[in-house]
């Protein structure tokens, strides 16, 4: 079980980039302590900055700093499955070819999926089963249809190279996803706790949505500017109940901190 949370803002959004950056990250830390990593664009940007470490997040969250002008934002920690966290390669965001994204979940047939791609597994002992889904979107020119391979869990976002000023993301089963919109900004995030932890610390009031299974949505300048559905594969069944919160000291510590940070 990981988290994921994010961001697409106007250039007109006054939100401080990086206050709102540590207030998702502190409000999905629960949710994994094996890997943390984030990665923002500025208009302009081709390749997005993106940091990613082999600790919990609070070991992050001072040390975040994204730029006043960024408009797109990723945000990841990991309780990982496949791929083990000391290859940084597995950890997330993870990229395959022009396509960087973060993913919560498991794809059990990531590597017959992979298997046609030069590309693929383009790290020595990379081995993280999301590359998959990443795959699939750099190789389908971000096709919602080519998710009805994937068979697992997932609920994921992306940036792709090729797409400036774009923010991808899409739910297929078994992992929830919420969105939060507001005038000139949209986010993202695992939970909806995740996203009124955003609101208190950057002073915000959303328009809270769970997305649906098979969604797909496409993010421009705060806005859904395309909104698809695609039908996943509903074949997977996880073996037993996974908890949400796989880390709670770090939610607690991160959210103290957060709070210490703001005043």
């Amino acid at each position: 079980m990981c988290g994921i949370a994010g961001y697409s803002l106007s250039s007109r959004s006054g939100v401080n980039r990086t206050r709102a950056a540590q207030a998702l990250l502190a409000g999905i830390a629960e949710r994994g302590a094996d890997a943390v990593g984030y990665a923002y664009r500025r208009p302009g940007d081709t390749p997005p900055t993106v940091t990613k470490q082999r600790t919990p997040a609070s070991h992050l969250l001072d040390r975040i700093s994204v730029p006043q002008s960024a408009t797109e934002l990723l945000v990841h920690v990991r309780d990982y499955t496949k791929g083990h966290p000391s290859i940084a390669a597995n950890n997330h965001p993870v990229r395959h070819g022009p396509v960087i994204g973060i993913h919560n979940g498991i794809i059990v047939n990531d590597d017959e999926l992979l298997a046609p791609f030069g590309c693929a597994r383009a790290e020595p002992r990379m081995t993280v089963d999301s590359e998959a889904i990443f795959a699939l979107a750099a190789h389908s020119g971000n096709d919602p249809r080519a998710l009805e391979a994937l068979v697992g869990s997932m609920a994921t976002a992306w940036l792709d190279e090729r797409e400036r000023g774009t923010v991808f993301l899409a739910r297929g089963i078994g992992r929830p996803l919420w969105l939060g919109e507001s005038r000139d900004e949209i986010f993202f995030a695992s939970t909806k706790d995740a996203l009124e932890v955003l609101e208190r610390y950057a002073a915000l009031k959303l328009r809270k949505r769970k997305l649906a299974d098979g969604s797909f949505l496409e993010l421009r300048n705060g806005r859904v500017v395309r909104n698809e559905r695609f039908r996943p594969d509903r074949s997977y069944v996880e073996g037993g109940s996974l908890p949400s919160v796989r880390a709670p000291h770090e939610g607690v510590h991160c959210l103290e901190r957060l709070a210490a940070i703001a005043a």
